[in-house]
């Protein structure tokens, strides 16, 4: 994957987060209503998060080895 690609993909993600965090933060405010979605919202935040923690370590090393080359 180009560095082009996977900045590309940290910015996506980097979104996708951040509308993770809102919807789990909205969730939480109206408590307790909906609060069987907790586990589910919970979930799908804790994914994007990892994804986007694996994204960003791979471009810090794709661009250490670019900067080796």
């Amino acid at each position: 994957m180009s560095l082009e690609d996977l900045e590309a993909r940290v910015r996506k993600l980097s979104m996708r987060a951040t509308d993770a965090k809102m919807n789990l933060h909205d969730l939480a405010e109206e408590l307790p209503v909906d609060w069987e979605k907790i586990p589910a919202v919970a979930a799908e935040t804790h994914e994007i998060f990892r994804d986007l923690s694996a994204a960003r370590q791979a471009l810090k090393a794709a661009k250490k080895a670019a900067e080796e080359a």
